[in-house]
């Protein structure tokens, strides 16, 4: 009896001992965890697609799933997106899976949208990620329709020639009239804070205007980004009267302006070429806008003869008005909407006389500098300056 009593101790300590070892050995493995992204694409004139991936961190030994859904946000459903909901699964070994949704296509430049993917109910995983944000890039679109609401002039004047004109009409800036000054060039000269492009995010024409618009995005070491335009080397005239329909931007910071300079910039320098500014404004008075001409032997010796307007209701940015230089021989007269507001002659201009010169076209917004001083927090980005039509008459 004791010998059967030591055996059958020695086999409850055996199978003691094996169980114990079972239980350590077949721990459970965690579950993989699933993981999703935020996707930023840009829209396309076509229906296009945005491929959301989920993911596995490890591969799982049988099927894992969740259910998806999208929810519209900025981005409207059946209008921006097609929704779609469902379950996904990504089979046994496999890591990744893909939800995609459907963008439909478009042209309009506006504020990008976004729509959410929402994962839920997940099995044999965890969600790491239940929630991402699909974003539609459509700031670089190039068909921005215009309320045309404003000021016309006509297209010809008794005793005047259409020279040249552009109304903008093409698909495309006209690179026989415009050409782009780039960078920002220490800034103008003005301590102007913007990088000048000549990417169609800054320029661009639709629907009969040219849009010239100023960003708040990094580029090159700016913060801000816009277009300066010139018909140096392509346009230029001496005398005549000119016409310039347009809209123009707001906000502090702002610096639009449509202006000429001297075609002997490059031997002569500035102010001796002369400088003549239809249209200056500063966006954080926007029923305001300047009229000046500049001259001078050299630098230390610039002199110049300016005066404002002030819109009796509203602001420049509100619907189109039409700038006019009418330039003789002997004199430079300004006026906004056929009302004149700036006159200068030839005997208030000292010597040298640049106004007698050939002049071409610039047209820029500029983002701070000296005058307008930098944009603050009630700056609204994009800033746009829209111009139907340039035309000179002779």
């Amino acid at each position: 009896m004791r010998n059967s009593y030591s055996t059958i101790a020695a086999f409850i300590v055996c199978v003691s001992i094996a169980a114990c070892s079972k239980k350590n050995t077949t721990s459970s493995s965690p579950l993989p965890g699933v993981n999703i992204f935020d996707i930023s694409q840009n829209r396309t004139t076509a229906n296009s697609v945005f491929h959301f991936t989920v993911s596995l961190a490890t591969a799982s030994a049988s099927d894992v799933s969740v259910d998806y859904a999208t929810v519209a946000g900025t981005a409207i459903a059946n209008t921006d997106f097609k929704p779609v909901s469902g379950t996904l699964t990504i089979t046994a070994g496999s890591l990744s899976a893909n939800i995609d949704v459907e963008i439909i296509g478009d042209s309009l430049r506006q504020a990008n949208q976004t729509f959410l993917v929402q994962l839920s109910n997940p099995k044999h995983c965890t969600l790491i990620e239940s929630q991402v944000t699909g974003t539609i890039v459509n700031s670089d679109l190039l068909y921005f329709p215009v309320d045309n609401t404003g000021y016309s002039t006509p297209n010809i004047y008794a005793g005047y020639t259409l020279k040249w004109s552009d109304e903008f009409n093409g698909n495309q800036i006209n690179p026989n009239n415009w050409t782009f000054e780039t960078g920002n060039n220490n800034g103008w000269g003005n301590a102007e804070l913007e990088n000048y492009t000549s990417s169609t995010n800054n320029a661009f024409v639709s629907q009969g205007n040219l849009i010239i618009e100023a960003r708040q995005e990094p580029s090159s070491g700016f913060a801000y980004t816009s277009a300066r335009m010139k018909t140096q080397g392509n346009q230029s005239f001496t005398y005549g009267r000119v016409d310039i329909r347009a809209k123009l931007p707001k906000g502090q910071g702002m610096w639009p302006a449509l202006w000429l300079l001297g075609n002997n910039i490059n031997s002569a320098g500035w102010p001796t070429c002369g400088e003549i500014d239809m249209m200056e404004l500063l966006g954080q008075a926007p029923n305001k806008v300047y009229g000046t001409i500049h001259w001078g032997a050299n630098f230390a010796n610039h002199q110049s003869i300016g005066t404002n307007y002030i819109l009796g209701s509203g602001s420049f940015d509100q619907q189109f008005h039409v700038y006019s230089l009418i330039w003789r021989q002997d004199s430079i007269n300004m006026k906004i909407d056929d009302q004149q507001f700036f006159g200068a002659s030839r005997n208030e201009v000292s010597s040298p006389y640049p106004f007698d010169n050939p002049f071409f076209f610039i047209f820029n917004i500029a983002v701070g500098g000296n005058w307008p001083g930098s944009p603050d927090a009630t700056t609204v980005f994009p800033q746009r300056m829209i111009v139907d039509y340039v035309r000179v008459f002779q």
